[in-house]
């Protein structure tokens, strides 16, 4: 399998995040992603290329130019306010203010478009956002090309952005760029599976109003898990957009013996749908010791997993999601493209 790299992701590696009440060092950093390309490499998984440049247009497909424009700007602003320390929001447009004027400082452009304190700006943001963007469509343009499966490891990872708003790690929505870009080249239907511990609320957002994109995502259910206010089965969509958004939250302890069932559930789903081709937004964070999720997968899971994805037989492209528990990583990773290719 080929795996598209960029060590752009690196340019993203802040300093703390706030996680219950404290600064951390973030979970979410370049070792991740490092770890990974070491096991594939070390495992002879295949080859490992470098992305195309495919610009801002692809981009733009999904995401809002003033939200693109804010991303390319929002260090320099918030340097020449603040200084070198990691740009955090402090207050949010909740329910009972407005939404529709953007502020004009950086400290409130930062509220305008996060929806959590967890997700640091700094000097290197845009360009590793804008390499794991890149990385995404490189693999969707091999997608086109012919092959049959190929792993983008992307970093930051995608998920939780939104068509104008960052967090959960997130900047750039890859698996939704990518997806989209499948459709421009000709694919009528395409659908993304999710299979993060947390549920992809800014996937869904992006397309729960339209039914050539179907989404559907395996997750801790959100009354007691992040992003908490989206990802309940009762979602199914909006508009011509009803019936292709399909949730399946699991509970906290969730193991392979209470994972298989809805897994194949959510696999007879896309069966259904007939897709031209998958997007796979993978998250390892169900894995057992991972320090931030609750669930209690193997590492040998992952590789059963990766084995009943492959069974849909359709063009699958693989994208980067979660997964932060260092020492396991790269095996994690590593036997779900083994998976994928035994089939």
């Amino acid at each position: 399998m080929l795996t598209i790299y960029s060590p752009d992701h690196r340019h993203q590696d802040a300093h703390v995040e706030l996680t219950d009440g404290q600064l951390v060092a973030p979970y979410e950093n370049p070792k991740r992603a490092d770890r990974i390309l070491s096991q594939i490499q070390q495992a002879d998984l295949g080859m490992v290329l470098p992305p195309k440049d495919f610009g801002l247009a692809p981009i733009l497909r999904v995401h809002d130019r003033g939200f693109v424009s804010f991303l390319q700007s929002a260090w320099s602003e918030w340097l020449a306010a603040h200084g070198e320390f990691d740009a955090l929001p402090l207050n949010w447009a909740t329910r009972t203010m407005r939404h529709d004027r953007i502020p004009e400082t950086i400290e409130g452009k930062l509220s305008y478009y996060s929806f959590d304190a967890g997700t640091p700006i700094i000097a290197g943001t845009w360009q590793a956002a804008m390499a794991s963007a890149q990385v995404a469509l490189t693999g969707q343009d091999w997608l086109v090309q012919g092959e049959r499966s190929v792993f983008s490891l992307c970093r930051p990872p995608g998920h939780h952005a939104a068509r104008d708003l960052y967090g959960g790690y997130c900047f750039l929505n890859n698996a939704a760029i990518a997806a989209q870009a499948l459709l421009d080249a000709g694919a009528e239907r395409v659908a993304i599976f999710d299979v993060d511990y947390h549920h992809g609320n800014g996937t869904q957002a992006i397309f729960y109003d339209r039914s050539d994109v179907l989404f559907v995502s395996i997750h801790a259910h959100p009354s007691h898990s992040y992003p908490y206010f989206l990802g309940f089965e009762d979602e199914t969509g909006a508009g011509v957009g009803e019936g292709f958004t399909r949730n399946y939250p699991l509970p906290l302890g969730t193991d392979w013996k209470a994972y298989a069932e809805p897994l194949e559930q959510a696999l007879n789903t896309i069966r259904h749908y007939a897709p031209d081709a998958v997007v796979v937004s993978l998250g390892v964070d169900t894995y057992e010791a991972d320090p931030i999720s609750s669930f209690r997968l193997q590492s040998h899971d992952f590789h059963a997993m990766g084995q009943a994805i492959a069974r849909l037989n359709k063009p699958t492209l693989i994208v980067m999601e979660g997964g932060y528990a260092l020492e396991a990583i790269g095996v994690n990773v590593g036997n779900f493209l083994q998976g994928v290719e035994e089939g």
